[in-house]
């Protein structure tokens, strides 16, 4: 009887096809772009206004985690005009935001684990392949959650996910992967939100029963290439970020739904959504298209906000990196702590304790398409680290947050302190080297 409830639960929010959409999103797709980006303010606007919440509760809380591929920092709620994510800006409306967020790496498989393990990929026990596997169970959050009866569910919209392929499932009671894909080495053909949030639904209709809290994860693929036009999103153009802004408001159309279906259980009072992306997207800056290989901010910068019931929205403008989700999820949770963790949990300053400032670090490790890189955020300096520190870069990212104009050479003493800075900081990761070395690439 539980399954055919939950079975009832995914037909009425989620419609039976790809093209079924709620009343709101029918006027989305036949909105203007000047108008569209209109209802995007309004929407931001209307639900701070209409947000008073109500006093919250000491918790645990379960805590589901919706990420999306490839997405940039710069939405709508961050200053961009176009309308392309209605739903995810009213969700930011109502939470805590923080707005230089840092994913750990630049691309899925080296910064995905960094939101599961709380650490940096070097420090993981890994393969030296580009589509790399960890294999120690033990790392990851979910193990540990696991041994306390605490649940975690996760489905996902790539075959890279799939079992045995990442060991992003490890620990993970329930582990699905949306049906008819296969694994594309390239890119990511496939249109999937529309099957990913049913099988979301089920998952969380089947956590919730029991009596303890549990851990939700779910991953939209669809803002990565290709990108995809779709018949329920605005037409903006025919450039790859008109393409990539339309694969957006399609993924934020079954995000919706998701979060809906959310808001009407009794559970959701109780409940902590976290929105963030594995990593960002470029689109001509620094030469590159695309993502992975370098660590600059259109690469590293994504989205990251915090919706906990009862929590007064604010912004926090200080940086902070995806090391400190893992402590965040445990305290949301009432975990244990786990020892050895880089991170902080931003539950204190989500709630209106002051965010005192700390460093953010960035982690390529080498693999067999990428040299390694890495990065330190301090304050407005950010410091990038070439192959194994073989030469440095320096940009102020305040004076210059498109990282044009290197200081290094000009800025002596800044970039001396930050030279420095980062060797302390090296001296507290342990790099532990791939499993079977770095492979040849195919020529």
């Amino acid at each position: 009887m539980r399954n055919v409830r939950a079975l009832g639960c995914v037909l009425f929010f989620v419609g039976c096809s790809k093209s079924s959409a709620p009343t709101t999103t029918t006027t989305a797709t036949t909105t203007s772009q000047g108008d569209a980006a209109t209802t995007a303010a309004d929407i931001s606007v209307g639900a701070a206004e209409a947000s008073a919440p109500a006093s919250p509760s000491a918790g645990p809380y379960n805590v589901v985690l919706v990420s999306v591929d490839s997405l940039r920092a710069d939405m709508p709620w961050a200053g961009y005009p176009r309308a392309i994510a209605p739903r995810l800006s009213a969700l930011h409306a109502k939470s805590v935001s923080w707005s230089h967020a840092y994913s750990t790496s630049s691309f899925t498989s080296k910064s995905i684990p960094g939101m599961l393990t709380g650490r940096l990929p070097s420090e993981l026990t890994r393969t030296g392949k580009f589509f790399t596997f960890y294999p120690a169970k033990p790392e990851f959050m979910c193990t540990s959650l696991d041994a306390e009866g605490i649940a975690c569910v996760g489905a996902h919209a790539h075959a890279y996910f799939g079992k045995g392929q990442s060991g992003f499932e490890h620990g993970f009671r329930e582990w699905k992967i949306v049906p008819d894909i296969t694994f594309d080495y390239q890119t990511d053909p496939y249109v999937t939100s529309h099957k990913l949030t049913p099988i979301a639904i089920e998952l969380l209709t089947k956590a919730s029963s029991s009596e303890k809290p549990f851990f939700a994860w779910f991953h939209f693929m669809d803002p990565h290439d290709e990108y995809k036009a779709h018949e329920e999103s605005p037409h903006f153009g025919k450039g790859p970020r008109d393409r990539y802004d339309e694969e957006v408001f399609y993924t934020d159309l079954w995000i919706g739904k998701l979060l809906d279906f959310i808001e009407s259980q009794p559970w959701s009072t109780r409940t902590a959504i976290v929105v963030t992306a594995d990593h960002g997207e470029a689109f001509g800056e620094h030469g590159i298209m695309r993502h992975a290989h370098e660590v600059w901010e259109e690469l590293v910068r994504v989205p990251l906000f915090l919706h906990i019931p009862g929590v007064r929205p604010r912004t926090i403008d200080v940086p902070r990196g995806h090391a400190d989700l893992v402590p965040t999820f445990l305290e949301l949770l009432g975990a244990k702590p786990i020892d050895g963790l880089r991170g902080t949990s931003l539950v204190a300053e989500a709630r209106g304790a002051e965010a005192a400032a700390r460093d953010v670090v960035v982690d390529l490790p080498e693999d067999d398409y990428n040299e390694r890189r890495r990065a330190l955020v301090h304050g407005k300096w950010k410091l990038i680290a070439f192959g194994d520190d073989a030469r440095f870069s320096l940009f102020d990212l305040e004076a210059d947050p498109g990282e044009k104009n290197d200081l290094f050479r000009k800025e002596r003493e800044a970039a001396e302190e930050m030279r420095q800075r980062y060797r302390e900081l090296s001296k507290t990761i342990r790099d532990v080297p791939p499993r079977g070395g770095i492979p040849k690439k195919d020529k």
